[in-house]
């Protein structure tokens, strides 16, 4: 196997990156290595990147679960599937950390997560953008990833209406 070609086998292994073989880069291309996506799931992980306090270096955590601590912890922000379908309020999070209100919208950032992330991702990201598109072509999945059955398709409309979680634009 190349896994260069192969990003589920990637995702799958999740190869760490360390602190020292990214302060290596930093050293060899200065100002060509700008940041860093950690999709370790491990906010300590995210935290350890964004304490070495590297000038110039973005640190993005993988989910918005912990942008609130990221930003606070002088990260850049996150890159999460989830922004593909819940932009506006990862946004305004992102936007208002700093207020009285970050804590709130973290937990409703939380709730909605929880609603794909307990069903297969991809699949739910996709389900979710045909129903409120009105487009079933969204439906459509490649290998390996498989569509929603008839049951987590019904319990994601179900989790969706719960939370009042809407895709505004579409």
């Amino acid at each position: 196997y190349h896994l260069k070609w192969c990003p589920v086998l990637l995702d799958h292994y999740k190869v760490p990156i360390s602190i020292s073989l990214i302060e290596r880069l930093l050293a060899r291309y200065p100002g060509t290595i700008a940041g860093i996506k950690d999709s370790s799931g491990d906010w300590e992980t995210t935290r350890a990147l964004n304490a070495q306090g590297w000038e110039d270096f973005r640190v993005f955590c993988g989910s918005e679960g912990f942008l609130l601590q990221n930003m606070r912890a002088g990260g850049a922000g996150c890159i999460s599937a989830t922004a593909n379908v819940n932009p506006a309020a990862i946004h305004k999070l992102f936007a208002e950390y700093q207020t009285g209100a970050a804590e709130q919208q973290q937990a409703d950032l939380n709730r909605i997560r929880a609603i794909f992330q307990n069903l297969p991702m991809i699949a739910a990201l996709k389900a979710a953008t045909a129903y409120f598109a009105d487009d079933p072509d969204w439906l459509r999945v490649r290998p390996p990833i498989t569509p929603l059955s008839e049951p987590q398709n019904a319990q994601l409309h179900q989790q969706m209406s719960e939370n009042n979680f809407h895709m505004p634009g579409l």
